[in-house]
């Protein structure tokens, strides 16, 4: 399934839509929307109540989701947008590896 190609903490690039060519890292995957969050792009500005003392009011910058596939994972090794394969274990559990240069996507 698509959802499995990205995790949190991974680098991705956005191939599509107005933050193309840029580079981050995943805050948050939303699987039942098929969204990412990334880390300093897709920024949008939202009109904010004051909610009490300790949060202020006015417009406020964050990130936005943008689509699963508007961005693809980049590998550590090759440092190339990778399409993502998997490779069973000795144990019975699978690794998400790059189709480019056979090389694992897991954090070290």
């Amino acid at each position: 399934m698509a959802l499995e190609r990205l995790r949190r903490d991974d680098r991705v690039l956005v191939i599509a839509g107005r933050e193309r060519g840029k580079t981050g890292k995943v805050l948050r995957v939303l699987p039942e929307k098929h969204r990412v969050v990334i880390e300093g792009l897709n920024i949008v500005k939202r009109h904010q109540k004051p909610r009490g003392v300790q949060q202020q009011g006015g417009i406020i910058e964050k990130e936005a989701p943008m689509h699963l596939s508007n961005v693809m994972p980049l590998c550590g090794r090759c440092n190339k947008p990778a399409r993502v394969g998997r490779r069973r274990q000795g144990d019975g559990g699978s690794v998400r590896i790059c189709r480019n240069c056979d090389d694992t996507l897991e954090a070290r």
